[in-house]
């Protein structure tokens, strides 16, 4: 039952700890999911290095093409979902988390249609801009192999979110492992033994997601009815007649959350893309191309913890508020931005202390390292406003607020850091150093920004928000409670005095 607690000034250690328990639960998998699929990015590229450098450079400019136009935008479509299905677990509204999963797939799908549509003619695309003709032929193979990934990804990124958003998180970082460890010798039997070159690893690809996407389902459907007596598959009883939006009003709340969450994810991800860019039109393009891509390298492997502390606190202050506990999620979210602020420390150590080594695992040209040894201590400051800028983005899609995150991004990015990259790395002639200048002026912008916000969040008035989006009414919900309640003594008293099949059967 939705009950709204009296607020408390200073949580107790006893109760930090546990919220750190918890969203420990569920972030440490993600990390590991993070490290699985920086790995699987890793086989690419060292795969696509071994056929030649022709295909390393059309592999390249076909995975940052299909990133950039098609895996960040359902990524960040999917995650409309996200506070949704957080609210209505904590809540107990199974329905609406149900819904709202079968809803963002068939958003996804269609969303494919174009993006499907832009891979086919991407030869033609880049040709009239100019493009290198066999780089760009080699790319549009990868991208038209690559067309049956976005189906995989569709149905992926919900099923994510929906188990994240309920914190099973442990059963998808197994189901990710297991498919990245077939991934290895799928991807080197289709391009090496098969000769299949190119179109083998986007192959290998899409047969990797595939894999992930099987083992989910196959864990979904034998725990479908787990041990809390909650199925994973919830049938879609209707709410109240008072109560129940149209069909229209459902999808519009759903897509008020997803495209501004996919904004806040595509204007920081196209940013970096934009940072390359400018990198090829500097004196010395080599040098800063590929300093350029150690930094997103470093930037990406650095990024996983941020993303998984801000996956944790969206389901954590959903779930709370959902439940009606404002203060809950008040102690999640102060939890979550203090392991931010101490974790970004690491990065910054990582940066500065380990440069040289680090540097050297990539290359061994002395112009690259150099350089590389003066931008990395300034990413690792760009970490310091990274990683709680991204946990506090979990907090506000917690709590359905991808709007203001998305704006905050694009005025942090765009009307600031991009003309102080711009200003820096051309006008001052800082070069490449000067672009990362203007990735930290707008980090920093963000994270102000974006702390600002969620400091003065009224908890309250959330709480009531939460109420609108996925709540019931008290009598409702009591009434639930007293059937789930009910429920679970019949399903002890069955144990104790039926046989299994007759407790499997109820």
């Amino acid at each position: 039952m939705l009950t709204t607690e009296k607020p408390r000034k200073c949580p107790t250690m006893p109760e930090v700890i546990d919220e750190l328990k918890k969203m420990t639960d569920i972030g440490f998998p993600i990390v590991a999911m993070s490290l699985v699929g920086y790995l699987k990015n890793m086989i690419l590229v060292v795969c696509m290095g071994r056929l030649g450098s022709l295909e390393l450079a059309g592999g390249a400019l076909a995975i940052g093409f299909t990133n950039i136009t098609g895996y960040s935008v359902l990524s960040g479509l999917a995650m409309g979902m996200e506070p949704i299905c957080s609210q209505a677990f904590g809540s107990r509204n199974l329905s609406v988390a149900s819904q709202t999963l079968q809803r963002t797939i068939v958003m996804l799908l269609l969303a494919s249609l174009p993006i499907g549509l832009i891979w086919v003619n991407l030869e033609p695309l880049m040709l009239s801009i100019h493009q290198e003709p066999d780089i760009t032929k080699l790319a549009s193979i990868y991208c038209r192999f690559s067309i049956p990934d976005l189906i995989a990804n569709s149905l992926l990124h919900p099923l994510r979110v929906y188990l994240r958003s309920k914190g099973t998180t442990w059963p998808l970082m197994w189901c990710t492992l297991i498919s990245v460890v077939l991934h290895l010798p799928i991807t080197i039997f289709l391009t090496f033994y098969l000769h299949l070159g190119v179109p083998g690893i986007a192959i290998s690809t899409f047969i990797s997601n595939f894999n992930t996407l099987l083992f989910i389902l196959c864990y979904m459907y034998f725990t479908r009815v787990p041990k809390d007596g909650e199925s994973l598959y919830v049938p879609l009883s209707p709410t109240p007649l008072s109560s129940t939006p149209s069909i229209g009003e459902e999808w519009g709340i759903l897509l008020r959350l997803a495209i501004p969450s996919c904004l806040g994810v595509c204007l920081e991800w196209w940013w970096y893309e934009f940072m390359t860019i400018l990198a090829g039109y500097l004196s010395e393009p080599r040098v800063a191309l590929a300093t350029s891509a150690i930094v997103i390298q470093t930037t990406s492997l650095m990024y996983t913890l941020p993303t998984a502390l801000s996956a944790s606190v969206s389901t954590r202050v959903g779930n709370e508020l959902g439940a009606g506990r404002p203060e809950k999620a008040r102690l999640a979210t102060a939890v979550a931005v203090g392991s931010a602020l101490v974790s970004s420390l690491f990065g910054l150590l990582l940066t500065t202390l380990g440069r040289e080594a680090w540097a050297r695992v990539f290359t061994e040209d002395e112009r690259v390292l150099k350089l590389t040894m003066v931008v990395l201590p300034v990413i690792g400051l760009c970490e310091l406003a990274n990683c709680p800028q991204t946990t506090s983005c979990g907090i506000l899609r917690g709590s359905a607020r991808p709007g203001i995150g998305a704006g905050i991004n694009f005025y942090s990015f765009y009307l600031v850091g991009a003309p102080v990259a711009i200003l820096l790395g051309f006008v001052w002639k800082i070069g490449f150093v000067g672009l990362c200048y203007g990735l930290l002026a707008a980090q920093v912008t963000c994270v102000v920004s974006i702390l600002t916000v969620v400091y003065k969040t009224d908890w309250e008035r959330e709480l009531l928000k939460a109420k609108d989006l996925v709540g019931k009414s008290d009598a409702l919900a009591h009434a639930i409670n007293q059937t789930v309640k009910c429920e679970e003594e019949g399903v002890g008293f069955l144990k104790a005095n039926q046989s299994r099949a007759c407790t499997a059967s109820c």
